[in-house]
């Protein structure tokens, strides 16, 4: 496909009668994966269970076209880290410390503390904070290099408290990326090893004699990365099951269109699956975004990529107000949410399903992904309904408090026994029989 391809976008009316099932199916996508890849990914993940680091390195061979005899060969000292941060430019470190003090600044707002209260009757009732000990991060590589998904995953963790940050990343060829390394040694990540796919997630899910079994798994990855996710969940935890990415943009029309085309184009460069969509009162300005994607295109180095995922998934929606646009969104439940409008704060209350709103003309959704401060790893999918961005609280457990004294064990034993008999459950009952004072 040539960079001067021809966009073909969808264009759907939400005051049109079958709208409903015309939206539901351009959000239409297959969330995991088909028989096939579960195939694989079991075989993967058995294999890892029993054999450990020589399936690890087995495997890290087959797929990355490497050529590495032992474990040790996979994983990186904090000096190699650190070189990596040494290495890069003057421009890019700024930038990655930049970010990664912005980040870590809202995320510090997020961190629970224990907390305990007293009763009337004397009982002490509280939660108490714990951040988890182990946690896995897998940040992808191939297509593309992420060092803005290691500070997204590696901060929040640190900032919880986490002791022991592990961060997987496969380098096909046995190429490191040194902004995804240098990434790591700012965010304070304590190991690495350059593993990928369903085998790293069954190390960290397992352990092997090399890497450590973690609490948690964090980070996105392909299909086969998500697949591995959902299989271990249960036995470690995970952030969520990712989707391709999407960006809904809400219009009044003023915005220049330029801006939009490349804020739609944003999402649409990231895979073919993505999903960016448009949705404005005024059909000529529409137009005139259409135009500025279709000059724009050739510009990008994406672009055969961009093509493929506007031409399929992507959709420009008419409605007849702002308010409109804002029921459409809700519907959409999108990762990602534009107000390009004149005053966004009108909206932005209305707003009920959204991984991340971005407010105002300015405010390109690009700024989230990399230094506004808040987490770029967002719910997708319409997940957004009943799920959060990544954040802090995602690597704190609470565990509740509760001490109760002789007087109140016994005033308050009879409402337990009552239940607990209630429940046939009689044990329960003579449990809290026995601290009942005659």
């Amino acid at each position: 496909m040539s960079a001067s391809a021809t966009l073909k976008i969808k264009r759907l009316n939400a005051s049109q009668s079958d709208f409903p099932e015309q939206l539901q199916a351009l959000l239409a996508w297959e969330s995991v994966s088909d028989s096939k890849v579960n195939q694989v990914v079991d075989a993967i993940l058995a294999d890892v269970r029993e054999r450990g680091d020589a399936a690890v390195v087995e495997y890290t061979n087959k797929f990355d076209l490497t050529q590495v005899s032992d474990i040790a060969q996979l994983q990186l000292n904090h000096k190699q880290l650190q070189d990596a941060l040494n290495r890069i430019s003057d421009t890019e470190r700024k930038a990655l410390i930049a970010a990664a003090a912005r980040v870590r600044r809202f995320h510090e707002r997020q961190a629970d503390k224990s907390w305990q209260y007293t009763d009337d009757d004397g009982t002490v009732l509280g939660q108490k904070v714990t951040p988890l000990d182990k946690v896995g991060i897998y940040v992808p590589g191939g297509k593309a290099s992420y060092p803005s998904s290691v500070l997204m995953n590696a901060i929040p963790a640190k900032v919880a408290g986490v002791s022991d940050i592990i961060m997987v990343v496969p380098t096909p060829n046995g190429q490191l990326n040194d902004l995804v390394l240098a990434a790591a040694a700012i965010a304070g990540v304590d190991q690495v090893f350059t593993i990928g796919g369903a085998q790293a997630i069954a190390a960290l899910a397992y352990g092997t004699a090399s890497i450590p079994k973690v609490d948690k798994i964090t980070g996105p990855g392909n299909i086969f990365v998500a697949t591995a996710k959902k299989a271990v969940f249960g036995l470690v935890g995970i952030d969520m099951i990712a989707g391709p990415s999407e960006i809904l943009i809400i219009a009044d029309g003023k915005t220049d269109p330029d801006w939009l085309a490349m804020d739609l184009f944003s999402q649409a460069e990231h895979d073919q699956q993505a999903q960016s969509i448009l949705v404005c009162p005024d059909p000529q300005y529409m137009d005139k975004v259409a135009a500025a994607m279709q000059k724009l295109l050739p510009t990008l180095e994406r672009s055969d990529i961009i093509t493929e995922s506007i031409n399929s998934r992507a959709a420009f929606i008419q409605v007849d107000s702002l308010e409109q646009a804002i029921e459409v969104s809700n519907l959409v439940a999108p990762e990602h949410l534009e107000l390009s409008v004149a005053e966004p704060q009108k909206l932005v209350d209305s707003v009920r399903h959204a991984g991340a709103i971005f407010m105002g003309r300015y405010t390109a959704e690009a700024l989230g992904d990399y230094c506004a401060g808040p987490n770029h790893v967002l719910p997708t999918s319409g997940t957004a309904r009943f799920s959060s961005p990544l954040g802090v609280y995602d690597f704190q457990k609470r565990s509740s408090i509760v001490y109760f004294t002789e007087q109140s064990a016994s005033d308050v034993g009879p409402i337990a026994s009552v239940l607990a008999r209630g429940e046939g459950l009689t044990a329960h009952a003579r449990s809290a029989e026995y601290r009942i004072k005659d």
